[in-house]
């Protein structure tokens, strides 16, 4: 087993390889975001930590909400908007935002300036989770193994 790091320099972390699980049709939405698994690194088994960098044009996620997972973002360089039920609000960095679990209001960031975006996520991970896209025909469900299975909104698998 290799041993974990005290300390690393988080821009030196490679990109995860695969940039989405989601379905090919809709993994194009998001664009060339680039996440760098931090949290793994160090052994942490209840919450993860990515560095995640949006370039103009792409998005965190497709907006979606968390049955039991709360997740927290920080931004560090850029100006994302943030996309929720109420609407858009942007952000800056030194802004920070939280979405607590269970609440159904979807969310997601999107980079539509010139420059990239580099924001911290942080996420706890309660098992038995779902997340809901509303707009768009995907659902997800965790598995007991942490993978994620997707499926269509009528329960059709990909």
């Amino acid at each position: 087993m290799a041993e974990k790091p005290i300390t690393l320099v988080a821009r030196d972390v490679s990109p995860r390889a695969r940039r989405s699980g989601y379905p090919p049709d809709l993994a194009a939405k998001i664009g060339g975001r680039e996440k760098r698994v931090l949290g793994d690194l160090f052994g942490l088994r209840n919450f993860g930590v990515n560095l995640t960098r949006l370039p103009p044009g792409a998005a965190s996620a497709l907006r979606h909400a968390h049955r039991t997972q709360d997740e927290f973002i920080y931004v560090l360089e850029g100006e994302p908007t943030l996309l929720t039920d109420a609407g858009e609000t942007p952000l800056r960095p030194g802004m920070c935002a939280g979405f607590a679990a269970g609440t159904g209001d979807a969310h997601c960031l999107v980079n539509r300036g010139s420059t990239d975006v580099l924001y911290l996520e942080i996420g706890d991970r309660s098992p038995g989770d779902a997340v809901t896209y509303p707009d768009d025909d995907l659902k997800a469900e965790l598995a007991p193994d942490g993978s994620w299975r997707y499926s269509r909104k009528d329960g059709t698998p990909f």
